[in-house]
This record gives structure tokens, sequence and C-alpha cells, in this order.
């Protein structure tokens, strides 16, 4: 049904759900019309579009659940992406391997469940579009039709999107798509009065390992610095390409010390790749960093990356490798000092 299918490969599944960067993102309308179209189509009071991370299910679109994830060892979702077929479930209080769960004994009362897994194009199971009932039933043939064709427009939707919105040689955000986020999650901090940082980071001396080793070496560094950040920051975090070796992290709900952290993080990682040239030189890498908070709501995504900017030039300035965090105010708003 769905073609080849890798089951088993937990790390080439999260590393297929996370080239997304859909977690923890807002509602978008075509996730939110199919949850709906479910809804009234197989007449369930429950739908979602669900994503399976490495420790919580998180839905990027739900009718009927209050929350906006739960732990993954209890969902059915959970189940569904172990196997190639559809998850059937018309009874779970009578089904052994979920009569006992938390979610039928308790909230939302999960009595049938049909789930579809989500199949990215390179065979991974990301997710699930599901349809849950309260009480138990039997989902039809062309039901279940229905919701599989559906779950092969929610892959399409996240594929138009990460196309959309992607840098070709990344798979990072472009700088556009990182702008209109960051903007996003800025009145979104505003609204929860919840905090937000940014860090800038470039690759040190690039332009010698690109005149030195030629262009093709360049990008496999980019591509290198990249996958090593993604490896070391939480999969909420948004990682985008500004332009040549510049890029910028986006830590929502992130205090300064602790995007700090992250960022000290990423550095150290990026300090420790080894590549080999095509001459056979062992070429070593390191980037600098500037780290910025967002200190007022009224601020831009402008403003945000002037001040990280103004870091990131002291870090070079002291000799690269290294990161520094913004100076409040006084960089953005110089008469205010």
């Amino acid at each position: 049904m769905f073609g080849e299918v890798k089951l088993g490969d937990e790390p080439g599944r999260l590393a297929a759900l996370h080239r997304y960067q859909v977690l923890d993102t807002g509602p978008e309308r075509p996730f939110e019309t199919i949850v709906s179209l479910i809804e009234d189509l197989l007449e369930t009071p429950i739908s979602a579009v669900t994503l399976l991370d490495a420790d919580r299910q998180w839905f990027k679109a739900r009718r009927g659940v209050s929350v906006c994830e739960s732990a993954r060892d209890t969902a059915f979702c959970n189940y569904a992406i172990q196997q190639t077929e559809p998850l059937i479930v018309p009874d779970a209080s009578a089904d052994p391997r979920f009569a006992d769960n938390p979610l039928v004994t308790g909230e939302p009362h999960i009595k049938a469940y049909a789930g579809v897994p989500l199949v990215s194009p390179d065979g991974y199971q990301i997710g699930t579009l599901c349809a849950i009932d309260t009480k138990p039933r039997d989902f039809a043939d062309h039901e279940i039709r229905l919701l599989t064709k559906f779950a092969k427009l929610v892959v399409d939707e996240l594929e138009l999107r990460l196309q959309a919105g992607t840098d070709s040689l990344t798979g990072v955000m472009s700088r556009r798509y990182w702008m209109m986020t960051v903007e996003e999650e800025i009145q979104r901090a505003a609204r929860n009065a919840n905090l937000l940082s940014i860090a800038l980071f470039d690759i040190d001396k690039f332009k010698r390992i690109n005149d030195t080793y030629g262009h093709a070496f360049g990008d496999l560094v980019i591509q290198t610095v990249v996958n090593t950040c993604l490896e070391h920051v939480r999969a909420g975090s948004k990682l985008g390409r500004l332009g040549g070796e510049e890029f910028v992290l986006l830590f929502t709900e992130c205090a300064l010390d602790q995007a700090v952290v992250a960022a000290e993080r990423c550095r150290r990682a990026i300090e420790a790749i080894r590549l080999t040239a095509p001459n056979g030189d062992e070429v070593r890498v390191s980037a600098s960093f500037g780290v910025a908070p967002l200190f007022s709501y009224s601020l831009s995504p402008d403003d945000l990356i002037e001040l990280a900017d103004r870091a990131l030039y002291r870090a070079k300035e002291g000799g690269r490798n290294r990161l520094e965090v913004g100076q409040v105010a006084a960089n953005i708003y110089p008469d205010s000092a």
C-alpha cells in the first residue's frame, strides 16, 4: 500500500521527521482542513495529524483533543508506525494491547481507533493520520481508503512546506521562511509571555576553505556543520541559513542562559569536526556565535538579527571560535544607553 517502507530504523525515522522542521510549529490551514474533513466524513469526535518524536507524540492538527502532545509510550500511533498497514482497533477495551492503556481507561476514553501511517518519500513512517471514537465501532473499508488518501495529502503538504521554505543545499529553513517563522514566534511569545532567544553564527575563515579546496568541498563543510548543529539542539529549535556560511538558530520558550548553553554545545561540536580535503589534508572547522534574547516584544526579526550580529562581530574580533552575548538595548537603541 505504501511502497517500500523502512521499519526498525529509528534513527533514520527521526532524521526524516526532523528534516521537515515541523515540530512545535503553529496551526496551518491545510492540516487543519484535513482533520476537520476526517471529523465530518468519518463522524468521529477525535481526529489528528500526529507526529512521533523520540519520546512524545505531537499533534500538528487536532480535533477533540485539548493537549498538543502526550507521551509516546502510551500512544496508539506508536503501534501504528510499527506496521505497514493501517492500524484498526474496533474496541480498545477488549484489545489486550490497549485495555489497560490510560488513554482508554481515562481521558480521552479511546474506544475505537483507525490510524494510517504518514510515510515520507524515502520510506520512513513519521507519524499517523488518525480517527478516534469514544465508543466501539467498526471502520468500513471505504472509510479506511478515505483516511489513507488524506494521509498521503498530509505528506504532500509536508513536502510542499519543506520545498517552499528550505535552503536547497542544507535542507534547513531559507532566510525568508526563517524570518517569517521568527516573526510568528515573537507574536506567540507576546501572547503567552514566553521567552525567546536566537544564536547567529558563521563558519570561520570559510572563504579560505573555498579558495583552497574548491566550492564542492566548501559545500560539504556547510552541510556537515548544519548536520552537526541539528544533532546538538532540541527538536523544537529552528535553524535557518541566512546566506553563504551564515546561519541562525531560533530557541523558543528559552531563556538567554539556556540559549547560551545550547549554542555553546553547537560551537564545541563544530570545533570537533574533522574532514579530509580532496588533496588529503585534514581540515578543521570552527564557527563564531552571537546570542541575543528577545528583551522586548516590540522587537522585529531584523532587530534580533542586528543584536546578535553585533555580538557575533565581537566574537570574531576576539579571535573567532567563541561565543558572545548581545548587549541588551544599548546595541539596538544607542540613544537609550
